[in-house]
This record gives structure tokens, sequence and C-alpha cells, in this order.
């Protein structure tokens, strides 16, 4: 149901753009955008599931043909696939921009790495077979990702907390004029009785 949820998000986003009136390349990028991608998290876990679910199966007798088969065409995107340049560099940044929010302690080897794979991933499923871009194209694209998220990513320094700050001397606080106006005015020796 999950995976079903995240596929429709494509469908909601054509729908919106269509009511606003966006232009026809914009809606092609929001159709494909994601391809024909596969749904990775919810694919492994409805397999996992499945395997859990045979080993219980087992257990209370049940026969294999009662359990249902986990289609992995249930599970992705139903495209079309990037048919332009800028399609495929919003699929790539879509897929790479999520990924690397699950970085714990990014660092510049651990974000080369995420962008290469990736982009990788995508070459190997075919997302990219139906636009433009070379494999050139590719590698300016892949070192301006890790530039992004380098600069994103980065890790600040820890400053110290401030702690609470001395109390200043009053006359030091306010301004010479000020100073003069607030002054408590000195009191007059004592006449003496004479």
């Amino acid at each position: 149901m999950s995976a079903l949820i995240i596929i429709a998000h494509v469908k909601e986003g054509v729908d919106l753009a269509l009511k606003y009136r966006l232009n026809q390349r914009i809606i092609d990028i929001i159709q494909e955008h994601h391809g024909t991608s596969l749904v990775r998290y919810f694919y492994q876990r409805a397999l996992q599931q499945h395997e859990d679910a045979r080993a219980g199966g087992k257990i209370m007798k049940l026969r294999e043909d009662d359990i249902p088969e986990v289609k992995e065409e249930s599970f992705r995107y139903s495209g079309p696939k990037p048919q332009t340049k800028e399609s495929a560099i919003v699929s790539l940044a879509d897929t790479i921009e999520s990924a690397s929010r699950s970085l714990e302690k990014p660092t510049p080897q651990k974000i080369e790495t995420l962008v290469n794979e990736l982009i990788d991933e995508r070459i190997s499923d075919r997302q990219l077979d139906d636009c433009d871009l070379t494999l050139g194209e590719l590698k300016i694209i892949a070192d301006r990702f890790r530039f992004t998220l380098l600069s994103m990513l980065h890790t600040r320094i820890a400053y110290p907390k401030a702690g609470p700050k001395p109390a200043a001397p009053r006359d030091e606080t306010l301004r010479p004029d000020v100073m003069a106006a607030t002054r408590k005015p000195e009191t007059a020796p004592p006449v003496s009785a004479a």
C-alpha cells in the first residue's frame, strides 16, 4: 500500500500541473522524473515479508500457492522514462538528494560513492536510455551533484555555548548624556547646627 501512495505522487503532480496550466515541458518532466524505476525500499520490504510468510506458512502447513508472489512491476513507476536531458537531470537530482538525507556523518568520500552508485544504478536499470545524455555530460552532472551536496551537507564546527554574560558596571552601559541624567543626585552634607 505504501508503495502505491509513493507511486501515485507522479499522477497527482501531473494533475496539479494541468490544473494550474503549467507548460507542457514541465508536465513532461513531472511525469518522467521517476521513469520506470523501482521503489526499492518497499520492494525489498515486500520480498522480506514474503519470505517471512513462506517460513510461517511452512509452520502452519500452508501450500506455497496460497502465498501471493511479489511482482517487481507492481513496485515500479509507470513511466515513461526521461525523454530529455532536463528530465534525466531532474530524475537524478531527485533520487540523489533524497538518498543524501540518509547519510550519517557525510564525508566527501561517502557523497562521491553515493552519487556514483545512484547514477550507475539508473544506467543499469536503463532509465536514461531514452534521453540524449552522453557519458561526458553525466560526468559533469555527477561532479556538480557532488559539489552541491558537499556544500549542503558539510558539517559545521561546534561553537561553545555562551555562558551567562558578566554584569557590566552601570556607568559603562549607558551613554554619557544618559548617565548624567540618570545619576542619583549627591546628597548634601548635613548642615551643622551652629
